[in-house]
C-alpha cells in the first residue's frame, strides 16, 4: 500500500478522525464552494446555505467518498450542485408575485450548473483535446477546416475530438456528474 493510500488528502473522509475532518474539508473549500454557489444562487443568504446544506450531507454521507474516483473538492462539488439544484427547486415552487413562469427559473439554473460543470471539465482535460473539442463541437466547424487551419492530417483533428469527449465525459462524472437518462436523452 502507498503513501497516498494510507495518507487521505486534507480535508477527505478520514484524513483525520471523524470529528475533525469536516472542520478541515471546510477550511480548505468553503470559500470556493461559497463562490460557486452565490455565483449560482445570486443570492448571499441561500449561497451560506448551500455551503451547510453541503458539509452536513458531506459529514452524513462521508461512507460514500472514494480518494480513488476523485478527491475531496469534486466531490463536495458534486455535492453543492445537487443542493444548488434543490434550493433552486425550491423556489421555482414557490409562489412568484411577477407573471414570469416559475419552471424557467429552475431550467435557467440548471443550464447554468451545467453550463459550469463543462466549463471545470474542460479545464481538466489537455490543451489539444480542448482546442479541437472548442473548435468542433462548440464553434461548430469542420474536422477539415481545422485540420487545414492548423496544418494537421484530419485524421489528428478525428481523433483528438473523439478522446477529448471520452476525456470530458470522464472529468464530468469525476465532478458527480451523471447526465440525462436514456428516456431524457431520447433513446428508448
Amino acid at each position: 500500500m502507498t503513501d497516498r493510500a494510507e495518507k487521505p488528502a486534507p480535508g477527505a473522509p478520514g484524513s483525520s478522525d471523524p470529528d475533525t475532518w469536516v472542520g478541515e474539508a471546510y477550511v480548505a473549500h468553503a470559500g470556493e464552494l461559497y463562490g460557486f454557489a452565490r455565483h449560482a444562487l445570486r443570492d448571499d443568504p441561500s449561497a451560506e446555505e448551500a455551503v451547510q446544506e453541503t458539509f452536513v450531507r458531506a459529514w452524513r454521507f462521508r461512507s460514500r467518498f472514494d480518494p480513488e474516483v476523485g478527491g475531496a473538492r469534486a466531490w463536495l462539488f458534486g455535492i453543492a450542485r445537487n443542493v444548488i439544484a434543490d434550493i433552486g427547486r425550491a423556489r421555482a415552487r414557490q409562489p412568484i408575485p411577477t407573471d414570469e413562469d416559475p419552471g424557467g427559473a429552475e431550467d435557467s439554473l440548471e443550464d447554468m450548473l451545467l453550463v459550469w460543470q463543462v466549463e471545470e471539465a474542460l479545464r481538466r482535460i489537455g490543451e489539444a483535446h480542448r482546442q479541437a473539442l472548442i473548435e468542433t463541437q462548440l464553434r461548430g466547424r469542420t474536422h477539415a477546416e481545422v485540420a487545414v487551419e492548423w496544418g494537421i492530417p484530419e485524421g489528428t483533428v478525428k481523433s483528438r475530438v473523439y478522446y477529448g469527449l471520452r476525456a470530458l465525459r470522464d472529468a464530468l462524472e469525476e465532478m458527480g456528474y451523471e447526465g440525462p437518462s436514456a428516456e431524457e436523452a431520447g433513446r428508448s
